[in-house]
């Protein structure tokens, strides 16, 4: 009995410690976690900031061309240099950004909202719906998403509606998929019991208890999705599928400068720095956002826990 006593104080010690420990743990990874995301949404605040105020900061505009300053290294006049017909590319790149980020952020949220209100509706109801919804979701993934958008774009011709139509159209399925199998999960969970023991309509089920749970996981992911489409869009302008000459646009600024990489590096170079910038500054957002919404999950699963409780309250 002495030796149970005796060993009892060394048992809570271990389990403080543990605790600091965890605890230390987890506010290193919530401060991790909002320096990602604010240094993310600085990157992306300057990059945008830039776009939004290019024809006031730098009102000659992208195809201002000086055929004296040719092919000019980065210097004070020209930071990023200039391209083969003396276009500044500090202004080009700047400019660039405008399209860039307009193609990036729509053809990401415009699927998002229709592939969760797809995903939400099959996932629920399920019968004929889902089984719809899901062949069509399988078609689209069978094929590499490049493939399936260039496709679209031989269809409709290359330039920006090509492309806006091609990612929207194939972009929804991920997210129908993502929303579809947290819902699978979600409406056996006891809150979405209680809500439709409270009998309310299924249209409020879904939106009112089952959206904002779904909506975590496929925000996060958007963030990373925009670079994808960043990234397609690049490529596209690259191949000479999207963006047509003469508009600045990162991907074909990246392709102009290809057959001087050996004499002017700053033509292709530069563009594709931001690119990469521009990426890891959604890649920041998405990790911060994670960590920011898991907290406010947290606190949603209380919410749940006090429905059910007025569920049991009203049935007694």
């Amino acid at each position: 009995m002495a030796a149970v006593d005796h060993a009892r104080p060394r048992y809570e010690n271990e389990k403080a410690r543990l605790l600091r420990t965890l605890e230390r743990r987890a506010r290193s990874e919530r401060r991790w976690g909002q320096i990602s995301l604010w240094t993310g949404l600085v990157i992306f605040g300057l990059i945008g900031l830039a776009a939004l105020t290019a024809p006031l900061i730098l009102p000659a505009g992208p195809d201002h061309q000086d055929l004296l300053d040719t092919l000019q290294p980065p210097s004070l006049a020209h930071p990023f240099g200039t391209d083969n017909l003396g276009r500044d590319i500090l202004t080009r790149t700047i400019y660039a950004a405008r399209i860039d980020l307009v193609v990036g952020l729509t053809t990401t949220y415009v699927p998002l909202v229709l592939g969760m209100l797809l995903g939400l509706t099959a996932g629920y109801r399920g019968g004929w719906l889902e089984s719809v919804v899901m062949r069509a979701v399988d078609v689209v993934v069978a094929f590499p998403f490049i493939v399936l958008v260039i496709a679209v774009i031989a269809i409709v011709g290359p330039g920006l509606l090509g492309v806006y139509i091609g990612i929207i159209l194939v972009g929804w399925a991920l997210y129908a998929r993502l929303t579809r199998a947290e819902v699978l999960v979600l409406k056996d969970q006891q809150f979405v019991l209680a809500a439709q023991s409270l009998g309310y309509s299924h249209t409020r089920v879904m939106f009112r208890h089952l959206l904002p749970n779904v909506l975590r996981p496929n925000l996060v992911f958007s963030t990373l999705d925009v670079v994808l489409n960043i990234l397609v869009l690049a490529s596209l302008s690259f191949l000479g599928l999207g963006v047509q000459p003469p508009t600045a646009e990162w991907g074909l600024m990246v392709a102009d400068g290809q057959t001087f990489l050996l004499t002017a590096w700053w033509i292709s170079t530069m563009p594709g720095l931001v690119i990469v910038l521009s990426g890891v500054g959604f890649s920041l957002i998405g990790d911060g956002l994670a960590d920011r919404l898991e907290q406010g999950f947290r606190g949603r699963a209380g919410e749940n826990e006090g429905m059910i409780l007025t569920v049991a309250e009203e049935g007694s």
